[in-house]
């Protein structure tokens, strides 16, 4: 007896050593939330560190990717549900220090930003992973085999063999239990995290927007109104170009955009002659207004392009226009990124491009390349015309140079950037691509 007690005792060592990895859940929830911000003009991300349990703390800090000279940022967390409210100061620097908030719930919340003379609301929510069916039966089975155990042990040191195989039978049920468990659990779905949102799957430690529950088929794409204000800007005065979301569906504000490469949306202005470019991350002002403060050094005519995310829905891309009057200025605050003194332009393979085959592009850098919005380096190329934007990321190329893959759609000439940061800014290298047609020799 004490023989098939100690085999029994080997196996279950063994389902422990094994159980630990298979049996650890595959969830989400305690993720870092990154949210880029183009705020009292520095390009910030605000990182929320994901919370394990609730009440308890809820960790934030600015990551600064431009030289900023100790940029306070104004926090507020708001509880949808109760209405509680925390506040707090952070400040925005490379390395950040972060602060420490307590939640008290699961669920919807807001957090408000402040810097300089802009306030952002950001719509998110707070995750704890509750666990899984699949874990409660493992380790349930583990406890109970282990209890049985014990009593067996006794029961044959005691010199009563028919209470010990009954016990040993039940351990081994016990272990059968936690071992079928181990094996398909994996194959379970997870469970939702407790604070998700009703009828969307939890992505990544907390998820923007308040999900007003998924429709048949998906969402219907945004339909946008880009305008400024004032309606008339000047060459090197401030404005701010806000874009309205309306649900193309029901005609309502649109307020479920989610996460897409670590911003709300991603806002591509650039001159009519392709010489004036930026890329900034607009602040949630209101349901369905997303508004960035600009500057322009020179008048004319500007293309407006926002990259965004429906929740249950596809990315899509709105377009817009707008003219700015004046006189040109030389103004160092209306770009966000230098280009290097000296900068190589890329190496383009083939040097000619032919429309609708790859081409691989590469740019040698300048200083380490630190991850900025989740990526090492971002291409974005305009047709000359301002039909077609397009945006792609680096392919993880080791050492200091960065590689894209890029198909242009048709032949003609191509307005391009390449954008990367370093330890203390964003570098913006500009260069123009002529496209041959299909089939053309290169």
């Amino acid at each position: 007896m004490i023989r098939v007690l100690r085999v029994l005792c080997l196996a279950a060592v063994l389902t422990l050593a094994g159980a630990a990895p298979a049996a650890a859940h595959n969830v989400t929830a305690g993720a870092d939330l990154r949210i880029a911000q183009t705020i009292a003009g520095a390009e910030l991300t605000i990182v929320i560190k994901g919370t394990k349990r609730v009440p308890g703390p809820l960790q934030i800090g600015v990551i600064a990717f431009q030289p900023v000279t100790d940029l306070p940022v104004g926090l507020e967390v708001r509880s949808v549900a109760d209405g509680r409210t925390v506040t707090g100061v952070a400040r925005a620097a490379r390395d950040p220090q972060y602060i420490q908030l307590k939640v008290d719930t699961t669920g919807p919340h807001e957090l408000t930003l402040r810097a300089g003379n802009e306030v952002a609301v950001v719509p998110f929510r707070v995750l704890v992973d509750r666990g899984s069916a699949g874990e409660l039966l493992i380790y349930g089975g583990l406890l109970v085999a282990a209890l049985l155990m014990v009593g067996g042990l006794l029961s044959g040191a005691l010199a009563r063999p028919g209470p010990a195989m009954l016990l040993a039978g039940g351990t081994a049920i016990g272990l059968t239990v936690a071992a079928m468990a181990v094996i398909f659990e994996p194959m379970l779905p997870a469970a939702p995290p407790d604070g998700a949102a009703p009828t969307v799957a939890a992505t990544a430690g907390a998820t923007v927007g308040a999900a007003a529950g998924a429709q048949a088929g998906g969402r219907p794409f945004v339909q946008s109104r880009v305008v400024t204000a004032p309606a008339h800007p000047a060459s090197g005065a401030e404005f701010t170009l806000r874009f309205d979301l309306i649900d193309g569906s029901t005609g309502r504000p649109v307020d479920d955009l989610t996460l897409h490469h670590e911003a709300l949306a991603h806002v591509i202005v650039t001159s009519e002659d392709g010489r004036y470019f930026r890329h900034v991350h607009p602040l949630r002002t209101a349901p369905g207004r997303l508004e960035v403060k600009m500057r322009t050094d020179r008048p004319g005519r500007y293309l407006a392009y926002a990259e965004m995310e429906r929740e249950d829905s596809g990315g899509q891309l709105v377009t817009g226009e707008f003219r700015v009057g004046g006189d040109p200025v030389a103004s160092a605050s209306s770009v966000v990124a230098e280009t290097p003194v000296g900068a190589a332009p890329p190496v383009l393979r083939p040097a000619v491009p032919i429309a609708g085959r790859p081409t691989t592009i590469e740019l040698g850098t300048s200083g380490t390349v630190r991850p900025w919005l989740g990526m090492t380096g971002h291409l974005i190329a305009r047709s000359q015309d301002g039909t077609f934007l397009g945006h792609v990321h680096e392919m993880g190329s080791p050492g200091p140079r960065l590689s894209f893959t890029f198909s242009f759609p048709s032949a003609g000439r191509y307005f391009a950037w390449v954008q990367y940061a370093t330890a203390d800014r964003i570098v913006t290298v500009p260069f123009t691509v002529d496209v041959t047609a299909s089939g053309s020799p290169s």
